[in-house]
């Protein structure tokens, strides 16, 4: 089986585009980020002034036990709180990546089988056997394949899983933290 130029010039299109697509994704990722960056960086600046000028108005030392106190448990769950958005939009991302690649594997995956099958066609007499080996190797590398992806999706799941634990962890801590003093 032999490629035309045709069809060359159309898998180059079609990469060319996918290339764009991922491309434009993985902006709107950085837009996104820069985003959060700086609404954080902002509301951490204005909760810094204000807590500068609460210092300013402190009579005693357990006023400002008070003060401190109260400003534990809001960092504690602002920052949670930016640790998920990040986490989502780096997942948001990361899966738009995952869906390219699958598809651009699948679409390989059936090309190359229907070369096999056209080469099996067109094949002299006498090599069955190298187009069977052929064929068992392919669902083998499929297969492969298939095991892969369920693995890093398990994977995927189990991290998702513990990083939204340890951030509710984190933030259920400083709660009696900050309602003790």
């Amino acid at each position: 089986m032999m490629l035309t130029v045709e069809q060359v010039l159309a898998s180059q299109k079609a990469n060319v585009e996918t290339l764009l697509g991922l491309t434009s994704k993985a902006f709107e990722g950085v837009e996104k980020i820069v985003e959060l960056n700086l609404s954080a960086s902002k509301a951490a600046l204005a909760e810094s002034g204000e807590h500068a000028k609460a210092l300013l108005s402190v009579k005693d030392a357990q006023e400002l036990l008070a003060l401190q106190s109260g400003v534990l448990q809001p960092l504690a769950e602002k920052t949670a709180a930016y640790s998920r958005h990040l986490y989502e939009i780096a997942t948001g991302a990361t899966s738009e990546f995952t869906k390219a690649f699958e598809g651009q594997t699948a679409e390989a995956q059936q090309k190359f089988a229907g070369f096999i099958d056209s080469a099996s066609k067109n094949a002299p007499a006498g090599s069955e056997s190298a187009l069977a080996v052929m064929k068992s190797t392919v669902a083998a590398a499929t297969n492969a394949l298939e095991s892969v992806q369920k693995a890093v999706k398990q994977a995927t799941d189990v991290a998702e899983a513990n990083f939204n634990a340890v951030t509710n962890s984190a933030a259920n801590v400083s709660k009696p933290a900050a309602k003790k003093r």
